[in-house]
């Protein structure tokens, strides 16, 4: 059999991607031809025999790290994909050596604690009322997956349907209602629960995607309103609080989609995009976008502390109920691994202070790429309330050329969408490495390729 020190593989995987994050400083924000072509490298027939640990890693590192995306480096604004915080990589690899299954409490009371330290924590920095209750999950799909579950229970339940024990075989029908720029995870989600992404009520926007209040019809029966915090392209808030007040005492579930959005809350100078939000019902959110820890990680979170566990627990024998919390109750999966812990590092490594800078750092940028584009002559098409910027170069074809030249030119990396009809640019800032130096090199990138600079 063939065995490695531990202590030596494991040092030289710290020195190697210590050496990986020293690099990205001047490496490009995508891999090149040559990263790419290596790949084929990895295309070989399984061995016969083991290999030796350390050669298996030298092999993961020379032909896998050039051919990675630098999206943990300070120039990538591409998909709201954030980086890495140091202390939550730190925990992450100390977690991955514990290798815990966070399912129950007794399989890793640390996992099980620092998940009830985490979710305290997160509920007073967000605002959010004092009795939530939070499941930590992959990520703002899974979140979004969770709350629409336990939406669907509860709406049930006060129609005197038990779908848990029941199904939707014969159930009383829930009306669903959404934007028209509801998120492509919430249409996956009502898919998954039966609910039917086709069969949803759509509420027209305005022109920068937010959910026209004024416009929302007439509920009756069961139901369940998909709000948005923060529009994917623009960063738009649909107004949570004036729909809340809407259907307040109808007995209708206000979900909030708030992938990136739901960070807002913890800064007073954004205050204003997130107010009423309270008044929802459940909240999802990614951890690894905006709270910069690693992938993957999301929360869920419920007004109703037992509307979690209602939809998602089950029972077995074999399973010991610790008689607190039990993680698995506020998830889906029973054995998985323990995400909580980086949460944790992370929101201690920062603390409140350190979390409102980065939020509003990053804002800041992004109102700086935008002056600069619009300074050389570009437009701007939406309102830079957030950490999202969508800039046209012209024509359709004239901007997707650009996003191309700037793709490949590697200096960094942002990416292509349609905002009401037209090509546009998306850039979104969402990583602790980004500096303004990075924001301005960047810049200078997006004009060479415009033919601007």
């Amino acid at each position: 059999m063939n065995t490695t020190d531990p202590h030596i593989l494991l040092a030289d995987a710290a020195q190697r991607a210590a050496d990986y994050l020293d690099g990205l400083k001047t490496r490009r924000a995508s891999p090149d031809k040559t990263a790419l072509e290596r790949l084929n490298q990895f295309d070989q027939p399984l061995n016969d025999g083991p290999l030796a640990a350390a050669d298996v890693l030298a092999e993961l590192d020379g032909f896998g790290s050039p051919a990675t995306m630098a999206n943990v480096g300070g120039r990538y604004f591409g998909f709201v994909i954030g980086g890495t915080l140091p202390a939550a990589l730190a925990a992450n690899m100390l977690a991955g050596a514990w290798d815990q299954n966070a399912g129950l409490a007794i399989t890793s009371p640390v996992a099980a604690k620092l998940e009830i330290v985490a979710s305290r924590w997160l509920v007073e920095l967000l605002g959010l009322p004092a009795d939530t209750a939070t499941g930590f999950v992959s990520g703002d799909t899974m979140a979004n997956f969770c709350a629409l579950a336990a939406a669907r229970h509860a709406v049930l339940a006060s129609a005197g349907w038990n779908v848990a024990a029941r199904g939707l075989y014969g159930a009383p029908e829930i009306t669903v209602i959404v934007g028209e720029e509801v998120h492509v995870s919430i249409r996956k989600v009502l898919m998954m629960l039966g609910l039917g992404h086709q069969r949803v009520v759509t509420v027209p926007v305005d022109g920068q995607g937010r959910m026209r209040a004024d416009r929302l019809p007439d509920i009756a029966g069961p139901a369940i309103v998909c709000t948005q915090a923060g529009n994917v392209n623009t960063g738009a808030f649909d107004p949570v609080g004036d729909i809340c007040t809407r259907v307040k005492n109808t007995g209708v579930w206000v979900h909030v989609d708030a992938a990136f959005g739901l960070w807002a809350r913890a800064c007073p100078s954004l205050a204003a995009l997130t107010a009423g939000m309270e008044q929802a019902d459940s909240w999802a959110t990614d951890g690894h976008k905006w709270l910069n820890v690693p992938y993957d990680t999301g929360m869920v979170f419920t007004r109703d502390p037992r509307a979690l566990p209602a939809a998602l627990a089950s029972e077995a024998a074999y399973l010991v109920d610790s008689g607190g919390r039990e993680p698995w109750q506020y998830a889906p999966e029973m054995s998985r691994r323990a995400r909580g812990v980086e949460v944790w590092a992370a929101l201690r490594a920062l603390g409140r202070q350190g979390l409102v800078a980065l939020f509003e750092r990053n804002c800041a940028q992004a109102r700086r790429f935008a002056a600069g584009l619009r300074e050389a002559g570009f437009e701007i098409l939406n309102d830079v309330v957030l950490n999202q910027v969508l800039v046209s170069f012209g024509d359709d074809d004239t901007t997707r050329r650009v996003i191309a030249r700037v793709q490949e030119d590697g200096t960094c990396w942002a990416g292509g969408t349609v905002w009401q009809g037209r090509a546009a640019m998306r850039i979104s800032v969402s990583s602790w490495a980004t500096t303004d130096a990075d924001v301005d090199a960047s810049l200078a990138a997006m004009c060479r390729a415009a033919g601007a600079g």
